[in-house]
């Protein structure tokens, strides 16, 4: 099965074989062999049900596979199928942060307070440090001024920023986004994206499942092809755009830029 390259000298941060999870009679993963280096920006692709976000969600340990194994930060949080015990998990999870397409904020909570809750519930920290990294997270997003608005007064791009901020304060070793800019309207996509290449630059180590080509063309060191739960290509954006090797990966790059 391909893999994702790793960096010359370096370890994979996540390192995964022969990961499977099925829906009833419906397989969605079906042995999926993974790397990522640390540092890397591993961009995901494919087709709507090619099980992308399913994938993602294993990584992250909610969703349970059947089989497989995945190492992640050092940990083994999935060893054939059997799971990290749930304090075991909840710990890999304060260094694997994961925003979704959906924000999933606190509606009845202020920008801060949804920010600085992760910090000082689960890493102890104290109100005044936890709310200092918050404010320097909101000037990193750009929504410094909105620290204590509340979600609901908040576009999609705002609550977007929001929940990288609230992801970023629990001072990751990964990033995972899954489909980050799909719930937005097209010209708050931008905004979402421009954070994104921000922490690329600035080394973080990012799994990004998205349909944004372009992005993935800008900022990925690899781009991961997915179809049928399988890995059908891995390369760099140029091979993978410019001269994909897999009759599938050029079906979905054809459809996909056609629309563009």
């Amino acid at each position: 099965m391909p893999q994702a390259q790793t960096a010359a000298g370096d370890g994979p941060i996540i390192r995964i074989r022969g990961l499977k999870k099925s829906y009833g009679v419906h397989t969605v993963l079906n042995g999926i062999d993974f790397d990522v280096a640390p540092s890397q920006v591993v961009v995901v692709i494919g087709p709507s049900g090619s099980g992308k976000s399913t994938f993602l969600r294993c990584c992250n340990g909610l969703e349970q596979p059947e089989g497989g194994t995945i190492d992640i930060c050092g940990h083994r949080l999935v060893d054939q199928g059997v799971m990290l015990k749930e304090s075991a998990l909840n710990a890999l999870r304060t260094e694997v942060g994961m925003v979704f397409q959906s924000f999933n904020l606190f509606p009845h909570l202020s920008v801060l307070h949804n920010i600085t809750l992760g910090p000082r519930k689960l890493r102890g920290v104290s109100q005044q440090d936890a709310e200092a990294a918050a404010l320097a997270l909101l000037e990193k997003v750009g929504l410094a001024h909105k620290a204590q608005a509340m979600p609901a007064s908040l576009s999609g791009g705002q609550k977007q920023r929001v929940a990288i901020a609230r992801a970023l304060a629990m001072r990751p070793r990964v990033m995972l986004f899954d489909e980050p800019t799909s719930a937005l309207d097209p010209e708050l996509v931008g905004e979402v994206l421009q954070v994104m290449k921000m922490l690329a630059s600035e080394g973080m180590t990012m799994v990004v499942v998205t349909h944004e080509m372009g992005f993935a063309k800008e900022v990925a060191d690899v781009v991961v092809v997915m179809d049928g739960g399988v890995i059908v290509e891995t390369g760099t954006p140029q091979t993978i755009f410019s001269s994909p090797t897999q009759p599938r990966t050029r079906a979905f790059l054809q459809a996909v830029l056609s629309r563009a």
